[in-house]
């Protein structure tokens, strides 16, 4: 099948997420110029052929999607359950802070967490904290223990006004 095949995954559709993207934030931010769409068109082919022709950052590329398209399901999943108890999310105002908040960092552990694995850093990275587990998830544990009562002191002050 063609959708599985080496050329399509590693070569075709790097090439055209990376030129579209950098096509995109050129076109936006305007760098080389209001109107010069074929500037854009050129540096975001030369940056996507460039990334064809390296192996360590396309392979980095074609690793971190898949991870990224299972983290924008579980975002999905977990907003469709809030919008269940919170109601309509499109107008900022509904969004509390401490959620958007939540959002990020979520997004944040989980994107670092992801380049770790897929760029092989992940074990160094282990190995250098000792790769001792269980000190570790006793750390983790007092961690969320601290985040939870701290949410639960600040976050449940009430505004006057």
């Amino acid at each position: 099948m063609i959708f599985e095949s080496a050329f399509f995954t590693e070569m075709l559709l790097p090439f055209l997420l990376v030129f579209v993207v950098v096509f995109a934030i050129l076109q936006k931010s305007k760098i080389l110029g209001d109107g010069k769409a074929q500037n854009d068109a050129i540096v975001g082919l030369v940056i996507g052929l460039i990334l064809i022709g390296v192996p360590g950052p396309r392979d980095i590329l074609v690793g971190i999607m898949p991870w990224m398209a299972v983290g924008v399901a579980v975002i999905l999943v977990f907003m469709i359950l809030y919008g269940f108890v919170a109601g309509d999310l499109s107008d900022d105002k509904n969004m509390p802070p401490a959620l958007k908040y939540t959002f990020l960092g979520i997004a944040a552990v989980f994107t670092v967490g992801v380049v770790l694995f897929v760029s092989g850093l992940w074990e160094s990275v282990w190995a250098s904290f000792g790769g001792q587990s269980d000190i570790w998830m006793n750390v983790v544990m007092v961690a969320l223990v601290v985040a939870v009562v701290g949410v639960a002191i600040w976050g449940g002050k009430k505004k006057e006004g």
